[in-house]
């Protein structure tokens, strides 16, 4: 399966050598982005989140999709690098290099160190739907849950 053309602009050569950002398998949903670094990066426990520039650049010039930078599992699960806005999103109209918010967020420890050429993070296209908002003073309908509010539902499992 295909989807539309996404135009893509290596602004750092090494990626040509390191191997540019592709589906690692067949039914992956992402591609892997690549940490374009001139030297090794320490990502201190609960230090600031920091950039880290992709080498990359896109043009989708379709607002019906957008890219979403995500963590890579691994390294967030087994090692504590994730992102340091938890999702990045990348607007079908950007065209300026993508970046990478990484943060440690271990609570002491070493630093993680991500090396030039490193595989960091994930994007992803996803479809994107812009609903007219209409202003109203009443719902036009109600639903189940109505007015219940954050965790109004629970956290039980649902009998039957």
């Amino acid at each position: 399966m295909s989807g539309p053309d996404v135009e893509v602009q290596v602004l750092d050569p090494r990626l040509q050598a390191w191997g540019l950002p592709r589906y690692q398998s067949e039914q992956a949903a992402g591609i892997d982005l690549i940490a374009c670094l001139d030297a090794p990066l320490e990502v201190f426990p609960q230090a600031q989140a920091q950039l880290v520039p992709t080498g990359l650049a896109l043009h989708m010039n379709d607002a019906g999709f957008c890219a979403l930078i995500v963590p890579r599992s691994g390294l967030g699960h087994k090692k504590g690098l994730v992102l340091g806005n938890s999702i990045g999103v990348i607007d079908a109209d950007y065209m300026a290099q993508c970046f990478v918010s990484v943060w440690n967020r271990n609570p002491t420890g070493e630093p993680i160190v991500i090396q030039p050429g490193d595989r960091i993070a994930q994007m992803l296209f996803v479809p994107i739907l812009r609903p007219r908002l209409v202003l109203v003073d009443e719902f036009s309908a109600s639903s189940e849950r109505g007015m219940g509010g954050f965790g109004s539902t629970g956290v039980g499992s649902t009998p039957g």
